[in-house]
């Protein structure tokens, strides 16, 4: 028996037999992943064929490394419930592919299955969660992880192997369209988020490509795969944490991003994918490509072999969609490439198909049960993410909850009743009862006393004069109005695509956020604000809610409103979790991942600037944001006392904390609530200028009224380490401030010696 068969043996060993016994254009096969999945069967009714194109490329390469996105559904795609592969349909689909693809192998070796999973499954009745942002906005590691495990439950007995997960960038630029895959703009937020998200999909056996390395947040201008200006000082304190993070929490594979850095696109970039990411970092798995990133190589090389052979060089193991890397075979012939540098990316894909037991089990069981996935009851997470992401920032006079009884209630604003305004991008097609939208969660808790009217005032992105007047109208003849705001990240509106799916944004497109749809100007788009102003100037009462996938620049609207509550895209569930939110039967508790700045001009507005420049301002505006990171209100008060520091002197470890942060932390109000106490250092001291601030932990926790709770913040060797001038890391001496907040508000602060 060959060794490569022998199960006794570990993955490495049975891989390293099979890449002996392989030639050129086999191991190039393996790294092969040109294929649009979507694109490589027809479907009439339940029977399903595969197409001319996808047979003549098993054959040419004798079989298939890797096939992306055989569930995926959305515009682009043009794959919907008539079209696609359905949950029932799925198991069939993949036995059938990779029927063709084990029998065209010389040795049978079966193809990786790869699909996108920015926030839940971009499929047929794939689990949807809120947004990265929304997700971020919660301050709930626990919850994130346990909603990304049922998303990995699902897609592996859909027969995925690799999830494509946005856990990387970090968001430094609103304007930039993809804000919404972020976690945060801050790296601690992002580095914790990273490793739920990886952990909760491995649950279940799924492994995770984190993408995308690295710094895409940082781009110029916030424009979508824009240059990241950089310094290595910056890519190390911001960009590179989650990198880190995801690597310690088993990421099968990293996805190189679009951007350069310093001149260097990632994707060519070895000082990055080989000494930092490797042997820096001890990373063995695998490196993606983006879509047709390597082709954009062509910039560097003038020479589409010559950037297959660049990408390859400097560690990129696996295509995607991309032509370079199907002239590898030219590239090896014409010394481009070592065939030994190809076999080391063959032997890690090979190694990771040898752990992952597709060799023993290739095929899916036909005849098992689909579970219903958007069963609430069963599968709640995705509706508690939509519940703790949304932020109140504005409560004047305890408007809210609304626990007065009013008689006549207004819904006005284009945000209230669009399902595909709650979901952002890269969202598959979704069944009218897999969601419930604003009005429809309002009408579900508004009491059946009160009369419910709405009106849209506006679109998103236009609308006139005569539709805002009647919206005037009927909030004059209202007790209160419930305003709906927000943008727009779907595809669902005619959009028009690149080849990489990116949107070609054209003007006439109902969308002003997601992949390709990046913004000058942070203000609502349409009409929007005119809308708001003229229903502040009716003096009824209003509660604004906005759903955005950004921050937006909002002044007036938070000043002209009444209440004011923030959710980035909160999923399927989201209009549920906010009516809740409204009417008193779940409790804010989200807290900004990002800041809302005052105006686009104001940009860059993260908190974690850097604090040589305090004391400088703008002449025609404030330099503080709107509303900073961190902050959101509760239904509840908390107080925070006894707080205690303790300077550790006896570490045994590294990963011993060497500060504790004890404290009491009380609900005095009359509701329960979540709090979420955010610890802070700044350094005092140094030979490098000190952020204004940094995260260093936090912790979320539900307390009755009345109940006190003993917490402690623990800050170890890593958490108090950083980068001296030669950029050598070491824990730092000296004095450092730590700051306690509670809802963005700070409630201790002290000086302390390490």
């Amino acid at each position: 028996m060959e060794a490569f068969r022998d199960t006794s043996l570990c993955a490495v060993e049975r891989a390293k037999d099979l890449l002996s016994r392989m030639n050129t254009r086999e191991k190039i096969g393996q790294l092969n992943q040109r294929l649009y999945g979507f694109s490589i069967y027809e479907r009439d009714g339940d029977n399903i064929t595969l197409t001319e194109e996808v047979k003549e490329e098993i054959a040419k390469w004798s079989g298939l490394g890797v096939l992306y996105g055989l569930l995926r559904a959305d515009p682009w795609s043009q794959r919907t419930y008539e079209s696609g592969i359905t949950a029932e349909l799925a198991a069939k689909a993949h036995n059938i592919i990779q029927k063709e693809v084990i029998e065209a192998s010389r040795f049978g070796i079966p193809a990786l299955m790869s699909t996108e999973c920015p926030h839940g499954h971009q499929a047929l009745d794939g689990y949807l969660l809120p947004v990265c942002l929304a997700m971020g906005a919660t301050f709930n590691v626990e919850l994130v992880q346990s909603a990304f495990s049922v998303v990995g439950k699902q897609i592996k007995s859909l027969g995925v192997d690799l999830a494509l997960v946005s856990v990387l960038d970090v968001l430094r630029d609103p304007r930039w369209g993809r804000s919404e895959e972020c976690f945060s703009e801050d790296p601690h937020v992002c580095e914790v988020m990273a490793e739920a998200v990886i952990s909760g999909c491995m649950e279940y056996g799924v492994d995770v490509i984190a993408k995308h390395l690295c710094a895409q947040g940082g781009a110029e201008g916030g424009l979508n795969a824009g240059p990241a200006s950089i310094g290595h000082r910056e890519l190390e304190e911001i960009h590179l944490p989650p990198a880190k993070a995801a690597v310690k929490a088993g990421a099968a594979g990293f996805m190189a991003a679009y951007n350069e850095i310093d001149g260097v696109p990632c994707h060519a970039n070895p000082k990055l994918l080989r000494d930092m990411l490797r042997n820096e970092w001890d990373f063995n798995g695998v490196v993606m490509a983006d879509g047709t990133a390597i082709d954009r190589l062509d910039i560097l090389t003038g020479d589409n072999t010559k950037s297959g052979a660049l990408a390859l060089n400097s560690g990129v193991d696996i295509s995607l969609w991309d032509e370079g890397f199907t002239k590898l075979e030219e590239a090896v012939r014409l010394g481009y490439v070592d065939e030994a540098v190809l076999d080391e990316a063959v032997l890690r894909v090979l190694t990771l198909k040898f752990k992952r037991g597709i060799f023993e089990n290739p095929y899916l069981d036909e005849k098992k049960l689909v579970d219903d996935y958007n069963d609430v009851s069963k599968y709640p997470q995705s509706l508690e993410l939509a519940r703790q992401s949304a932020v109140l920032l504005k409560n004047e006079n305890s408007i809210l909850p609304l626990t007065k009884a009013y008689n006549k209630i207004a819904i006005i604003g284009p945000a209230a009743d669009d399902l595909y305004l709650q979901l952002g991008d890269y969202t598959p097609p979704v069944r009218p009862d897999s969601g419930i939208t604003l009005w429809e969660g309002i009408r579900q808790f508004a009491s059946e006393e009160t009369e419910l009217s709405r009106i849209q005032g506006c679109s998103i992105s236009g609308g006139c004069d005569e539709e805002i007047e009647k919206a005037v109208k009927l909030a004059e003849q209202s007790d209160i109005v419930i305003l709906a705001l927000g943008g727009s990240s779907s595809r669902f509106s005619g959009a028009r695509f690149d080849t990489n799916g990116a949107v070609l944004h054209d003007g006439d497109v109902y969308m002003d956020c997601g992949e390709g749809v990046d913004s000058a100007n942070l203000r609502l788009p349409g009409l929007q604000n005119d809308l708001a102003k003229a229903i502040f100037a009716a003096k009824t009462p209003v509660i604004t809610v906005v759903t955005a996938g950004r921050p937006y620049a909002i002044p007036d609207i938070a000043d002209g409103t009444n209440g004011l509550i923030y959710s980035f895209y909160p999923g399927p569930w989201g209009g549920q979790g906010i009516a809740e939110l409204i009417f008193g039967e779940a409790e804010p508790s989200g807290r900004l991942p990002a800041s809302l700045p005052r105006a686009s001009g104001q940009l860059p507005c993260y908190y974690n600037k850097k604090a040589s420049n305090t004391d400088i301002n703008y002449y025609d505006s404030s330099s503080s944001p709107l509303y900073q990171f961190g902050y959101g209100q509760s239904y509840t008060s908390f107080t925070i006392d006894d707080v205690k520091v303790d300077v550790k002197s006896d570490r045994q470890k590294s990963t011993d904390s060497i500060i504790e942060v004890s404290f009491t932390i009380s609900n005095k109000g009359t509701r329960s609530g979540y709090a979420v106490p955010t610890l802070y250092i700044r350094w005092l001291q140094g030979e490098t200028t000190p952020r204004e601030k940094e995260l260093k932990a936090f912790k979320k926790i539900w307390l009755n009224p009345q109940q006190m709770e003993k917490i402690t913040l623990e800050l170890n060797e890593a958490d108090l380490s950083r980068f001296d001038r030669e950029m050598k890391r070491a824990v730092g001496f000296g004095d450092i401030l730590l700051i306690l907040e509670e809802g963005g508000v700070e409630v201790f602060s002290q000086i302390c010696r390490i």
